[in-house]
């Protein structure tokens, strides 16, 4: 898909985060969400990235810390996408994804959850 424009990204970002499945937006809290034009040089394709400590490798006393953060890449989702629908579905999974990714939860389950 080509040519979307950064208010039909933005219009698909928000229709995701409004079909993300129930309860999921719960565990958006201390996350926070940002968009990036492009991934990381050596990562070329990637949809979304996760950078944090997953809840499971937390111990005591990690209280005051910065919120963890997702990472979605719009070039990427777009490239992957054929139309907006798909785009804003691709965009769900991938919070869906990365937001699991912050439950200590690995590639290898969520792929076969379906969530890959």
């Amino acid at each position: 898909m080509e040519n979307v424009s950064d208010e039909e990204f933005d219009a698909a970002l928000e229709e995701a985060l409004g079909i993300l499945p129930v309860g999921i937006a719960d565990h958006l809290d201390n996350i926070a969400l940002f968009v990036d034009d492009d991934p990381p040089a050596d990562m070329p394709g990637l949809l979304g990235l996760y950078e944090g400590t997953p809840l499971t490798e937390r111990g005591a006393g990690w209280e005051f810390q910065l919120p963890d953060a997702v990472f979605l890449y719009k070039s990427s989702l777009i490239a992957y996408a054929r139309d907006l629908e798909e785009l804003r579905d691709e965009i769900a999974i991938t919070i869906v994804h990365e937001i699991a990714h912050h439950h200590g939860i690995d590639d290898e389950k969520l792929h076969e959850w379906g969530w890959g």
